[in-house]
């Protein structure tokens, strides 16, 4: 087949760690090359965001074709709205100019479905959709701090209602598509993240702390990804607090992301708050901020940290715990979304309520007074991981998707077999990974 992805803030090239670079950048870079390793012609279609990008890069044998939508620079995603028409415009015109047509699209994120949805009306394209986000559900957690317009939710109804099929990364996801968009389950496909073996695998933890520099015997928590609000760094910052005044015990925190290599206040507007939490809390000595790492060497971070904590108040998905699990070290994360799927409970790690300093105070302290059942964890976490979150199992996943949408579009209108494909309920990511 020859895929389109469109993926319209998150290049699969960009570093990840950033603001607005995060997860749907490492997904939609993951998922290209696998469906390029199974034999599919692949291309992603990325906003140009600086002056001198080509028209067209390659990523290993994946064409990354830079569109001139808006300014030729940096902008926040929650800008980039009123681009999108440009966007869509330039994605008609390249499709029609290829020798070969596409069989699919699947478009990442609300804005790159707007965008899509027109191709769709212009060429007839079957089209998928991962939200990573629900507009809806984010504004319940973040109200008047989400910075998106509400003309978001008619987008993204009508994106649920016209797309062929539509991809949830968890069964909260799914949930959440049918109670707040009245999505009909019958095109909705549960596909979750995944890891990367090549990048993410154990390493020995004194080996890990002597590569990275830390101290052989503290007892180290780590909190690695995108340093925005909701994230809930600040809840991590508390709860090493609670641990030193109410269980009198000292853990060290490293705080791993950010927009520079170097942990910069100014580029990183929020580390510059989570000192001040630290500092107010009486734990900023215990609390280490790195800065943006490459992902070659993330895997020694994971490694070399006694427990991961991941406390956001949303995340559809949450690739980091997966990552932690593929390293072996037990996750305590939040509650909610896709961390409740990928995380088991009192198996591969814990629970906790986001917001609730103390309740993960009481599981550090636990994991650190029982270095074996931390252990158990992480290994019990490093087999659910293979077993049930690769990449190799993502990609045929959404294979299986795409293929079925273009057999149908080849005998009939795509809008007349929508409601008649049968297709895997879930499609089951690790069922085939190696």
């Amino acid at each position: 087949m020859k895929i389109a992805l469109i993926s319209e803030h998150a290049s699969p090239l960009a570093v990840a760690g950033g603001v607005d670079s995060g997860g749907q950048n490492i997904y939609v870079a993951n998922v290209a090359r696998q469906l390029l390793e199974a034999g599919h012609q692949v291309d992603v279609f990325s906003r140009r965001d600086r002056a001198l990008l080509p028209l067209i890069s390659d990523m290993d044998g994946v064409r990354v074709i830079h569109v001139p939508a808006g300014p030729p620079m940096q902008l926040p995603k929650e800008q980039l709205l009123p681009f999108m028409d440009e966007f869509a415009a330039f994605l008609i015109d390249f499709f029609r100019r290829e020798s070969l047509q596409y069989d699919v699209m699947h478009a990442n994120f609300f804005m790159s479905g707007l965008a899509a949805l027109k191709v769709k009306a212009a060429l007839g394209i079957p089209l998928v959709t991962t939200f990573h986000a629900l507009g809806r559900v984010r504004r319940l957690h973040q109200g008047t701090s989400d910075g998106f317009p509400d003309e978001r939710f008619a987008i993204e109804d009508d994106l649920v209602a016209l797309s062929d099929a539509v991809v949830a990364e968890c069964p909260q996801d799914e949930a959440d598509l049918i109670q707040h968009y009245h999505a009909d389950p019958a095109r909705i496909r549960i596909v979750p993240c995944g890891f990367d073996a090549d990048e993410f695998r154990p390493v020995g933890r004194a080996v890990a702390r002597e590569a990275l520099g830390w101290q052989r015997d503290e007892f180290i928590v780590l909190q690695l990804g995108r340093l925005v609000p909701r994230k809930g760094i600040d809840n991590v910052v508390r709860s090493v607090s609670v641990l030193k005044q109410a269980f009198r015990a000292s853990a060290r925190l490293y705080v791993v992301g950010g927009n520079s290599d170097a942990p910069n206040e100014l580029a990183t507007p929020e580390i510059a708050r989570l000192r001040g939490i630290a500092s107010e809390c009486g734990v900023a000595a215990q609390v280490t901020f790195v800065g943006r790492r490459g992902r070659a060497q993330l895997r020694y971070f994971y490694s070399a940290a006694d427990v991961f904590v991941t406390t956001p108040w949303y995340e559809p998905f949450g690739i980091t715990p997966v990552e932690a699990m593929a390293c072996g070290t037990p996750v305590i994360g939040a509650d909610v979304g896709g961390i409740r799927y990928s995380v088991a409970d009192g198996v591969t790690g814990f629970l906790v309520p986001p917001r609730d300093p103390a309740a993960l105070a009481v599981c550090l302290d636990q994991l650190r007074r029982a270095p074996e059942l931390a252990r158990r964890m992480g290994e019990a976490g490093l087999a659910r991981a293979y077993a049930e979150f690769t990449w190799r199992g993502v990609g045929e996943s959404l294979a299986q998707i795409y293929a079925q949408l273009a057999r149908a579009t080849d005998v009939a209108p795509t809008e007349a077999v929508v409601g008649q494909m049968e297709m895997p309920r879930r499609a089951a990511a690790g069922a085939s990974s190696g």
